[in-house]
């Protein structure tokens, strides 16, 4: 408000000064002093010229000033292999505008001084000059063929896809209100199908689940590029229209609804050979935070940016993420950190069209920390009165009965590769319940389901006399009944070591 107040302040009292300008000239003219007119002509070019010299001074100050921090100039090199033609089309119009521009605005305030009004000095008319319309309609025309066909080229080179057979990673960022979801494909190489009209609140860019290729594919909150090999961006909106945008990289392409649109770059320097650049030059070795003088500098502080270049909403300002460019060695670490986004986030839900079998590492998984428990079960040390027991915690019975969950196999069949591997050992398989049911009655459901284990035990050759069993009813809960979490919890079968 107090700036708005300010602007107002000056812009009145700029225009009385223009009304007590013209009512003095006004006056003067009545008097009958014609020589103000000429003196006030004379006067009014003088600073024209003055302004035009300024201006053109202070540009070219202004403009070698502020250079490093100007995209192209100083430490500000380009981050990716095509940035420098990039660059060198930015360099090459600028050489052409800035002259045209110079020469332009010295003549406007030059002829404005030149040709002012004087005494007893008349305008000449002439009506057309040949010579110079040809002049200016050819040099201009050939300046711009020359711009257009150098720009024509290195946009041919620069956005030219990817071969079928050419190495390449590719990233998939999708636009929305107002955040960047990035996806990179997982072990396979490979990004899987989706569908706008898959997208929910879990599946925010409508991955098909069904498709093997999603199952391993990340979603990473920042992006993480290596350095020295090209990059494929899949560019995709969800809604309004976006822009990628990676000023450090020469990197600009808009993300619009339904139509995919792709960059290809090739990231040169790694954000730390980035920041090293930028502490040669001292407007980066000032602190980051002004409030801070002794915290890091700004170098130190420096991260590539991705923003979003359209105006996209009230929330526009907030579409910026981080960019780190690494080494191969640091990405393929980094790569191989993240947890697949199916894995996170979908597996075991409702919208999983897997939750009701298990994948091959995901066996292999269970049972490397079914042998790891079992084992540190077998050999702790023990407390007064403990005993070692150990809860079967993949085990299911179906709807209270003596059949277990088709998934419960792969752990009743670790237990038998266990007793196998441990000829000696002897178990006993308890099953407990919660009490929605006669105590006669649920030890009789918890015998049965202990006798189906045993059974299935001794078909797949373990010896009957190293296997009891017991069912306990409802005698021994771990939590309350009277809640269906405690119930739950309550249905269980424990192996104990005898």
């Amino acid at each position: 408000m107090t700036l708005l107040i300010g602007i107002l302040v000056f812009a009145l009292l700029v225009i009385v000064l223009i009304q007590i300008a013209r009512i003095t000239e006004v006056t003067r003219s009545l008097r009958g002093d014609e020589d103000w007119k000429w003196v006030n002509s004379k006067r009014t070019a003088n600073w024209l010229l003055a302004f035009g010299i300024f201006l053109l001074i202070s540009t070219a100050w202004s403009g070698w000033h502020y250079k490093n921090y100007m995209m192209g100039y100083g430490p500000h090199i380009s981050a990716s292999e095509h940035g420098n033609e990039v660059d060198s089309v930015w360099h090459l119009t600028m050489f052409f505008t800035g002259l045209v521009f110079v020469v332009t605005q010295f003549l406007l305030f030059y002829f404005a001084w030149k040709y002012r009004e004087r005494k007893g000095r008349r305008a000449e008319f002439i009506h057309d000059n040949v010579k110079l319309e040809l002049i200016w309609t050819i040099v201009p025309s050939v300046v711009l063929v020359i711009l257009l066909l150098r720009g024509l080229i290195a946009w041919n080179e620069i956005m030219a896809d990817v071969k079928d057979d050419e190495e390449v990673i590719e990233v998939e960022a999708m636009g929305m209100q107002f955040n960047w979801i990035f996806r990179y494909p997982g072990e396979d190489g490979k990004l899987g199908a989706r569908d706008f009209r898959e997208i929910t609140g879990s599946n925010p860019i409508g991955q098909i689940w069904t498709d093997p290729k999603n199952l391993d594919d990340l979603q990473p909150s920042d992006m993480v590029l290596p350095k020295g090999q090209k990059v494929r961006v899949r560019i995709l909106s969800r809604d309004v229209l976006h822009s990628f945008f990676l000023p450090h990289f020469r990197v600009k392409m808009d993300a619009v609804p339904g139509m995919p649109t792709y960059f290809v770059f090739t990231p040169s320097q790694t954000t730390e050979e980035y920041r090293q650049e930028l502490s040669k030059y001292p407007e980066y070795q000032v602190p980051a935070d002004p409030d801070d003088p002794d915290g890091p500098k700004k170098w130190e502080t420096f991260e590539f940016e991705l923003a979003c270049a359209e105006i996209c909403g009230a929330g526009h300002f907030s579409m910026r993420k981080v960019v780190r460019v690494v080494e191969p060695e640091e990405y393929e670490a980094w790569l191989a950190d993240q947890t697949p986004y199916y894995l996170s986030s979908i597996r075991g839900r409702d919208s999983d069209p897997y939750k009701d079998q298990l994948f091959d590492f995901e066996i292999e998984e269970r049972k490397k920390v079914f042998e790891n428990e079992m084992y540190e079960t077998m050999y702790k040390d023990l407390e007064e009165g403990e005993e070692r027991i150990y809860p079967l915690g993949n085990v299911e019975f179906v709807d209270k009965s003596d059949q277990w969950s088709e998934l419960s196999v792969y752990e009743i069949d670790n237990l038998v590769d266990f007793l196998n591997d441990n000829p000696d050992l002897r178990i006993e398989v308890g099953s407990h319940t919660d009490n929605v049911e006669s105590e006669s009655e649920s030890k009789e459901l918890t015998q049965k389901q202990a006798n189906a284990i045993h059974d299935y035990l001794v078909e797949k050759g373990v010896d009957s006399e190293r296997i009891a069993t017991r069912g306990y009813g409802y005698d021994q809960p771990l939590e309350t009944n009277d809640t269906e979490k405690g119930r739950e919890a309550n249905r269980r079968i424990e192996i104990k070591f005898l």
